[in-house]
């Protein structure tokens, strides 16, 4: 038997919860929280193994109350905010319900914890060490990025260029392009510099996407791997220069 707590600011969603986890009688309901602080406060009573959390709750947000946890439950986020999925998947989350969600898409997430519960341990000390990494300055290998109305899970590595796109990005890959929620401030603060640098108010490029580089002035443009051509700005030259021995 797995230890379940629910951790959710609106009854119904966790009262939903209760019902749909009614078919699994391995899997108890040990405790109820509608706010972060309390919370923290019942998965250190508690110790789970498995917690289903919102995101967007009084106090502190189901980010933050990970954050403060000292060993990590395995995680299935459950929230009517897709933005979320990004920081979810880094902390490599179980599975992320987006409200409204169906009983069918319920047990689709259950099948994906039933898998990982005979590595449970495993899970733990790679969801601390995660955090640990984030807090000292690590970067995600993999990302969840938007396909149509699906989520697709890529590799860092793959991701040739970062465009602009608004308010929000394309993440450029030999295997198409993706759409990413995030703007390109905030996804050059996630992207490592040792492999990811700034050519542009614009564009991110992969360093190892490099396949050529022309001089034009005090300016230059870069060729990248996918046959693409990306201007570096006269206020990003200065990283180019640096590249040259």
């Amino acid at each position: 038997m797995q230890k379940v707590v629910l951790i959710d600011d609106e009854a119904p969603a966790r009262q939903l919860l209760r019902e749909y986890l009614g078919d699994y009688p391995d899997l108890i309901i040990v405790g109820e929280a509608n706010n972060g602080v309390d919370a923290i406060r019942g998965i250190r009573e508690m110790r789970p193994e498995i917690i289903f959390l919102d995101v967007q709750m009084p106090g502190l947000s189901g980010l933050e109350v990970l954050a403060h946890l000292e060993e990590l439950p395995l995680v299935i986020f459950s929230t009517a905010f897709d933005k979320y999925a990004l920081q979810a998947f880094e902390l490599h989350a179980v599975d992320y319900l987006l409200k409204p969600y169906t009983r069918g898409r319920f047990r689709e997430a259950i099948q994906r914890l039933l898998n990982r519960l005979p590595q449970s341990q495993n899970g733990l000390r790679n969801l601390t060490q995660q955090l640990v990494d984030e807090a000292a300055g690590g970067f995600p290998n993999k990302i969840l990025v938007s396909k149509g109305n699906r989520l697709v899970a890529i590799n860092v590595a793959e991701i040739i260029q970062v465009a602009a796109d608004g308010d929000y990005c394309q993440l450029i890959t030999g295997k198409g392009a993706f759409l990413s929620q995030y703007g390109i401030g905030q996804l050059e603060a996630k992207l490592s510099p040792r492999q990811f640098m700034r050519v542009h108010r614009s564009t991110i490029i992969n360093l190892d996407a490099i396949a050529e580089i022309f001089r034009e002035g005090h300016t230059f443009d870069i060729r990248l791997s996918n046959g693409d051509t990306v201007h570096v700005s006269r206020g990003y030259a200065g990283k180019v220069k640096e590249m040259i021995f």
